[in-house]
């Protein structure tokens, strides 16, 4: 039988490309998981280390039955890993977030064995990602097992596979489930498959076998409310001894996509609404332990999501066990990004084929994503259609039960054929944080579903930036406030939901996480879309509204607490619930109540130091104000002032050009053409290599184009200063209008 040995310690580590002979003096000594860029792809400069490193373990030869094999498994080594067993050469793999296995039984020493992995993860032009507004960290980052099995054994190599696959077909009006059992080996006579008290014995050709078994009364895998699991066993014979034994669990479920209905599970209509994930927290990188999956999960379960968009990449096998358990549904996708690389098609198909081969037993996972925001940085090329058709009859080919989709950047245009390609479609839409207003976003997607009433459409992301030191009593787009964010969601909230015909919706992001090339709203190197910070140890209060949308839990939630020096002589107090019914107290005294869904608002006069209290029940949640005679400028992104405060007292000369004449007038002509560039492309620098792609897209320049370039440059933040802005106006009062 096998054994799964954990291999997480007695590595050694160093920046290097050479091989070792022996563990080198100098080198580190470290435990896996492993990343090398915890802390510098975190920091901001977008300057982190990117290149080869080396991990090296010494070992005995384990002990192997009459020839048995050992297989080295490695579940993420970013991006690119090469593995050498005592000099020699035995495997590349191409991916950093797939696990893969290595058999290193014909190249072991019977005393003394070194493991070599070179580890890369610099910029190249054939493996994903290589553009995309996340740290790509490098590392083995994930666990590392030795597995030993007999001569006669299931099938490890080939795509990472777990040997055994189950498909199951199931009848809903006589709660029946046919299920297909199948599996691959190397020797053996025959395979004995068990599914709850049924067994069914089969032979082995040509290193497979089948089964087909029956289930009566089935019990549904039916999301939150009863993510009922099976356990599916495969035992390998031979000459009547088993050899070695597998095992998966999966689920029986129903899922339907109606470009009306929505989602369906089970024959129900199952709005999907939930979070996306990064792997990545504060301080560890991508390095993560079981216990930061579980904690993950416990946010999601938290705030009552029941679905998740796994972005943007395969993730680790602990999560989608936890999303099976729990019943959240799942988005799944490769890191096809950003940047289509002639170079890289064979690399998108490669990680398409692992992350089905090794997550099809899933049952949380009802999709498979071929791309996201693909065309954020060059046209739409023949070959860029070519690698997506691949990809898209590849999907269907190894899995005819889920759909295909696409996340879109939101300036790609709905006619254009790519929106067609998959089976479903999804729309990452930023009005009301990047450029525009958030109505926008209403707009766009009725325009979508009133022209394609026969495709179903997904908003597979939205989000707006906050950090919480900055607080806002007028908050606005680009102040990076908590209350500006609440805005926000509080309007998606609200387009969401009166928009039941969306399959999908996905907050981007739970958690803020590192992007290096990143340097805005008073952090650097991390998006601060979270709704929870990347240490995981603040909810910012849009956290709240959404617990109030979606969780059944009873609490309250006073908004603000980290707003406590107000210089105004009333000040609004925003709480958030899943009560009906809110009493508010000042300083132990009843001030008022409010019946309400989800958002209840009080205007409350404040003279000195109060307590806030909200309260339902015996529900209760307390803050402290101050009045302050004058603004906290640590509430204020330094650097960031309203435009309008900048020039209020200054008289326009309208024959002339200003920052109030729109992007698309600006770059009209030639001279303000020359003055704006300059501008735009500091801008874009803080932005990171994302922004400076992105801004090469004509279809983002239209919508740029119609903006007054004062609203850009409201969200600029520390990038330009008022007086570089103030100077930039001033050369553009010099420049008449129509040539006079």
């Amino acid at each position: 039988m096998r054994r799964k040995l954990p291999w997480n310690t007695g590595w050694y580590f160093a920046k290097t490309s050479e091989i070792p002979d022996g563990i080198p003096e100098g080198w580190e000594s470290v435990t896996l998981p492993h990343t090398w860029n915890a802390k510098d792809g975190q920091d901001g400069g977008d300057d982190y280390w990117r290149g080869t490193a080396c991990y090296v373990k010494a070992f005995e030869k384990p002990k192997l039955t009459d020839g048995g094999r050992a297989v080295l498994e490695l579940e993420g080594a970013a991006m690119t890993a090469s593995v050498y067993l005592n000099g020699v050469k035995l495997a590349r793999h191409e991916g950093g977030y797939a696990a893969f296995r290595v058999d290193l039984t014909d190249h072991l020493n019977n005393t003394g064995n070194l493991l070599c992995v070179l580890v890369d993860n610099g910029k190249n032009d054939r493996v994903y990602p290589q553009k995309a507004d996340f740290t790509f960290y490098g590392g083995l980052y994930r666990s590392v097992s030795l597995i030993l099995v007999p001569a006669y054994h299931f099938e490890l190599i080939q795509d990472g596979t777990p040997g055994i696959r189950v498909t199951t077909d199931v009848n809903l009006e006589d709660r029946r489930a046919c299920v297909k059992a199948e599996a691959w080996t190397c020797g053996g006579d025959c395979v004995t498959f068990a599914i709850a008290d049924q067994s069914v014995t089969c032979p082995v050709a040509d290193g497979y076998a089948c089964a087909k078994l029956t289930l009566t009364d089935v019990r549904l895998w039916n999301g939150k409310a009863d993510p009922y699991l099976y356990t599916a066993r495969a035992q390998l014979m031979k000459d009547g001894v088993c050899q070695d034994e597998v095992s998966v669990r999966f689920g029986c479920r129903v899922t339907e996509f109606d470009p009306q209905r929505g989602f369906i599970l089970n024959g129900k209509e199952y709005p999907l609404r939930g979070v996306s994930r990064h792997q990545d927290r504060a301080g560890a990188g991508n390095a993560l332990r079981d216990e930061d999956h579980r904690q993950d999960m416990d946010f999601i379960r938290e705030i009552g999501a029941n679905m998740v968009r796994l972005a943007h990449y395969q993730q680790a096998q602990e999560f989608y066990d936890l999303c099976d358990e729990y019943g959240i549904v799942v988005w799944a996708e490769i890191p096809y990004i950003t940047c289509h690389m002639p170079g890289g098609r064979n690399n998108t198909l490669t990680q398409m084929r692992e992350l089905i081969t090794q997550c099809f037993h899933h049952p949380s996972i009802v999709c498979w994503c071929i791309s996201n925001e693909i065309t954020a940085s060059g046209q739409i090329s023949g070959d860029l259609m070519d690698n997506h058709r691949l990809l898209n009859d590849l999907c269907h080919r190894m899995d005819p039960g889920r759909p295909t989709v696409m996340a879109h950047a939101f300036m790609l245009e709905p006619e254009d054929p790519l929106t067609r390609l998959s089976d479903l479609a999804g729309y990452n839409l930023y009005f009301g944080w990047y450029l525009g207003e958030p109505a926008q976003n209403d707009s766009f997607l009725d325009s979508f579903h009133a022209k394609y009433p026969d495709r179903c459409l997904g908003l597979s992301e939205y989000g707006a930036d906050a950090n919480p030191k900055y607080q806002s009593s007028h908050p606005e787009r680009g102040d990076y406030s908590e209350q500006y964010q609440c805005l926000y969601h509080e309007h998606m909230l609200q387009c969401i939901e009166d928009r039941p015909w969306l399959w999908m919706s996905s907050v981007w992001n739970l958690f803020d996480f590192a992007a290096d090339g990143r340097d805005e709203g008073g952090n650097h190197g991390v998006n601060q879309k979270g709704l929870v910070t990347m240490d995981r140890r603040l909810k910012k209060d849009a956290f709240y509204l959404y617990k109030a949308a979606w969780s059944k839990e009873p609490f309250v939630h006073i908004c603000g607490r980290r707003y406590v020096n107000r210089c105004e002589d009333e000040t609004e107090i925003k709480v958030y619930s899943n009560c009906g019914r809110i009493g508010l107290f000042v300083d132990g005294k009843p001030f008022a109540a409010r019946d309400g869904k989800r958002i209840f608002v009080f205007r409350v006069p404040i003279c000195g130091e109060h307590q806030i209290t909200a309260r339902c029940g015996g529900l209760s949640d307390t803050i402290t104000v101050k009045r302050a005679d004058s603004p906290d400028a640590g509430y204020v992104l330094s650097g960031r002032k309203s435009i309008v405060n900048w020039f209020d007292r200054e008289v326009f000369r309208e024959d002339c050009y200003s920052i109030r004449d729109t992007f698309g007038d600006l770059m009209g002509n030639p001279d303000t053409a020359a003055l704006t560039g300059a501008l735009m492309k500091k801008i874009r620098a803080s932005r990171g290599e994302v922004a400076e792609s992105a801004s090469k897209n004509p279809a983002l320049q239209k919508m740029l184009a119609g903006m007054r370039f004062e609203s850009l440059l409201s969200q600029a933040g520390p990038a330009v200063s008022g007086q570089e802005i103030r100077a930039f106006n001033e050369s553009l009062q010099k420049i008449p209008k129509n040539g006079r």
